[in-house]
């Protein structure tokens, strides 16, 4: 799998290097991959600042230091909860970009009422995005790897966004 994290980091790190820019991660379902994609690619330091598997709410609260009111209404695993983490991150680390992720990996869904290969990430930076992604499968692995590409694949499509405007 090596050659697969740093086929999927190497365009983001690349542009991130580039305008020496920084990134933070706040993910769940993935489980560290998308940290690892990024820090897979020789010279990581340049670019990576830090992040976090947000897996529970005891997560949440204590290594984002966000507390339970600023998610009043949002419930977990949609592209608000992300788009909020995705902000924290960012500002708790001080970087120009973060990527959070949130979703249901699998074999079974969510206790939030979503099924497995469920995942919505979300971009803070010059330019915000979220997405959705369905995979409509029940293997977790699978998914995992699926939610890292899409998260990295928005971000990557936010980096390109943000470098057409200046």
């Amino acid at each position: 799998m090596p050659d697969l994290l740093a086929s999927l980091a190497s365009a983001v790190a690349a542009r991130l290097v580039a305008r020496r820019e920084t990134v933070a991660v706040s993910e769940s379902s993935t489980g560290g991959l998308i940290s690892a994609a990024l820090l897979s690619i020789p010279g990581a330091s340049a670019y990576f600042v830090g992040g976090g598997v947000i897996y529970t709410q005891t997560a949440r609260r204590a290594l984002l230091q966000l507390p339970d009111d600023a998610m009043q209404g949002i419930r977990s695993s949609t592209e608000a909860a992300a788009r909020i983490q995705a902000r924290t991150v960012r500002e708790r680390l001080g970087t120009t970009w973060a990527l959070a992720e949130t979703g249901a990996a699998g074999p079974t869904g969510n206790r939030y009422g979503d099924a497995a290969g469920h995942s919505c990430f979300a971009v803070a930076g010059a330019i915000e995005a979220a997405r959705t992604l369905e995979t409509g499968r029940s293997d977790r692995e699978a998914n995992m790897w699926a939610f890292t590409r899409a998260a990295l694949e928005l971000l990557d499509a936010c980096l390109r966004q943000a470098g057409d405007k200046s």
